[in-house]
């Protein structure tokens, strides 16, 4: 099974800002951004289109001519819970936890949120259940970490790897499951 996973536009939201799960704004450079994307996906039929629930990801789809993707929590962006909308900077420098988080996100959880295992989970249960489905080739409007981890449970990239280099925004990564 192929899956475009495709990153939403821009946020308008200052750089070294946690908003992962918080639906933000897109940046005022939504439609320029918007119009690649579109150009790129025009020439691919997919059996189906899903969208994460957050308006950044759900408008890229609608302009991209999927205004009926089916929406999926799963495929929502890292909840830093507590942290949401907080500085990483002023995080690191003054929340002890948040260090502790640094050195193994993949099982602290943030207070009140997640861990990456278990934004991965999510993910690994979406594209479980898509497969299960019989879809050839489906297209997924979501965020960075989606992006990240998917590249990683197709074996394109290790979990390290690509965590290193998360697709910029308006990036559409094509995966084979």
């Amino acid at each position: 099974m192929e899956i475009y996973f495709v990153r939403h536009t821009s946020v308008a939201v200052p750089s070294g800002i946690c908003y992962g799960s918080t639906d933000v704004d897109l940046a005022s450079t939504f439609e320029e951004e918007a119009r690649k994307v579109k150009r790129e996906l025009e020439c691919i039929e997919f059996d189906k289109v899903y969208s994460s629930p957050l308006s950044r990801a759900v408008k890229l789809a609608s302009y991209c001519g999927y205004p009926d993707a089916i929406q999926d929590s799963r495929l929502s962006e890292f909840d830093f819970g507590d942290w949401e909308l907080c500085s990483y900077n002023e995080l690191y420098e003054n929340v002890p936890l948040f260090r502790k988080w640094c050195e193994n996100y993949l099982t602290v959880r943030c207070p009140n949120g997640e861990s990456l295992s278990d934004q991965i989970f999510r993910v690994k249960s979406f594209i479980d259940s898509v497969r299960e489905k019989g879809f050839n080739r489906i297209c997924v409007f979501c965020h960075g970490g989606v992006l990240a981890i998917s590249r990683s449970l197709s074996g394109e990239k290790t979990m390290e790897e690509t965590f290193k280099s998360i697709p910029p925004y308006g990036s559409i990564i094509h995966c084979i499951f």
